[in-house]
């Protein structure tokens, strides 16, 4: 479990295409002491296994799942990651709960700086798949690229979000332009819900739904 707060932007250092998947290695913006091979890392917001461990570089292979589900397979060599360890009982949770696995990806409509006092942001607005739009709540929490933000307007097939300062400089989010791809990961709490009441729903509407009369 991750909580959304990113700890550092770490560099792509190298990817390997195999037959059955991607190698990645990434150079950690910290120390990687205590780090194992078998742990976790989240890289832009996808929950990774440590296969190596070198110094601040790290290695991780990529499934065809994976790559069929999140932007990582857009990564080139340079890139910049919005990296995050996983969290350790009875550290604070500053963000909400999140798994590190990617529902879908979204894409930036548009990301326009609004001048404001005390400091100025950046008012982001995203395209989200259809599949995802249910758990986009006004209010509610999203994960982006392994950032945890707060959904501020939904309105058709998009969301908005404000990017503070301090998001802006600890995170790659800014960096991206309109038609970027984005890593998104629903509420965990909102999915648990909706999966509860699916069952439901689905005996009331049969209950409510009209007999045909016989002629």
């Amino acid at each position: 479990m991750f909580t959304g707060i990113v700890e550092g932007v770490g560099l792509v250092k190298k990817i390997e295409n195999y037959r059955t998947h991607t190698r990645i290695r990434i150079g950690a913006p910290f120390s990687l002491l205590g780090t194992r091979l078998g742990d976790s890392i989240a890289v832009d917001g996808c929950c990774l296994t440590v296969t190596s461990r070198k110094g601040r570089e790290f290695t991780a292979d990529l499934s065809p799942e994976t790559l069929a589900v999140t932007g990582l397979g857009e990564l080139k060599k340079g890139a910049r990651v919005n990296i995050e360890r996983p969290l350790r009982m009875g550290d604070r949770l500053g963000g909400h709960l999140v798994q590190g696995h990617v529902d879908g990806t979204g894409k930036i409509a548009s990301s326009e700086l609004v001048e404001a006092k005390p400091s100025s942001y950046y008012l982001m607005k995203v395209k989200v798949p259809k599949k995802l739009m249910t758990y986009m709540v006004p209010k509610g929490s999203v994960t982006v690229d392994g950032i945890s933000l707060t959904i501020n307007e939904v309105k058709g097939s998009k969301i908005s979000l404000c990017i503070i300062p301090h998001t802006q400089e600890k995170t790659t989010l800014t960096e991206k332009i309109p038609g970027d791809t984005l890593n998104l990961e629903a509420d965990i709490l909102l999915k648990f819900v909706d999966q509860m009441i699916q069952p439901t729903l689905k005996q009331w509407t049969k209950k409510l739904k009209p007999k045909s009369k016989r002629k």
